[in-house]
């Protein structure tokens, strides 16, 4: 089994160091992630240069770009041999709920997956211990399953880890994604030079986090599995949406 590992942390994160750490022995491991932390980029491709890969001492190789660009890369161009699945992470915060719109390590999971390869995106839910190497096995552990999960097209699992010992954690739970609140205002500053700037606010508590959600099994010590799907059609709202349409526009000539 050959494994592309990649991050939005970048290359030197300690998360993706114990994620290669944690699945040596399982497959034949690739690690391609940015230069730089690019937490936030969500799925964006850069258009407008090219992109430099470096390979470091220790077999990593990095891009001078996002972690959508990190994949892409790696699968449509920098390796002979084909790859098997993506795993991306660990990130070193968490990525629940509305979190994914912007994780750029979910990104790279679902730039995976349009590219036909089952994808994992994980992240270490972290209050100040870093148990990286918990996230690690908890990835093993998914990848050494004896049956095939068939998730169908367009489909990652989204794992969140909590950040304790694995002996301190509870179970695992298969969940949906919960939802936040609105986020904080953005953050004014004043820079050396006297020009106002602004920090982005920090992220909204969960909202709607009861039991069932990301939010909720985290928070009671489970790891939690959410499949997510990359189709933003509200297919429930086809309907609804036609017969307005249809209503609007009738009338009209067409």
């Amino acid at each position: 089994m050959r494994i592309l590992l990649s991050n939005d942390d970048g290359v030197h994160s300690p998360g993706l160091q114990a994620l290669y750490d944690g699945l040596e022995g399982l497959g034949e491991l690739e690690v391609v992630a940015p230069d730089r932390d690019h937490s936030g980029a969500s799925n964006a491709l850069t258009l407008n240069r090219p992109l430099t890969v470096e390979q470091h001492p220790n077999g990593f190789r990095s891009v001078d770009g996002t972690p959508t660009d990190c994949v892409h890369l790696a699968v449509n161009g920098l390796f002979s041999e084909p790859f098997d699945r993506v795993v991306s992470g660990i990130n070193t915060h968490a990525n629940l709920g509305d979190d994914i719109i912007y994780s750029g390590t979910v990104a790279a999971a679902t730039e995976g997956r349009n590219l036909g390869l089952p994808a994992i995106a994980v992240s270490l839910v972290n209050d100040g211990h870093f148990h990286y190497d918990t996230a690690a096995r908890v990835v093993r552990l998914l990848l050494e399953g004896k049956k095939t999960l068939a998730l169908g097209p367009r489909c990652i699992l989204n794992v969140n880890v909590p950040d304790v010992p694995w002996e301190d954690i509870a179970g695992f739970r298969v969940t949906r994604l919960g939802h936040r609140d609105r986020a904080e205002g953005a953050v004014p500053m004043t820079c050396p030079r006297g020009k106002e700037r602004y920090w982005i606010g920090a992220a909204g508590q969960g909202s709607d986090a009861g039991p069932g959600t990301d939010f909720h099994a985290v928070s009671e010590g489970y790891v939690s599995i959410t499949p997510v799907h990359v189709d933003m059609t509200r297919h429930e709202a086809l309907s609804s949406l036609r017969e307005w349409v249809d209503d609007m526009t009738s009338g009209e000539g067409h």
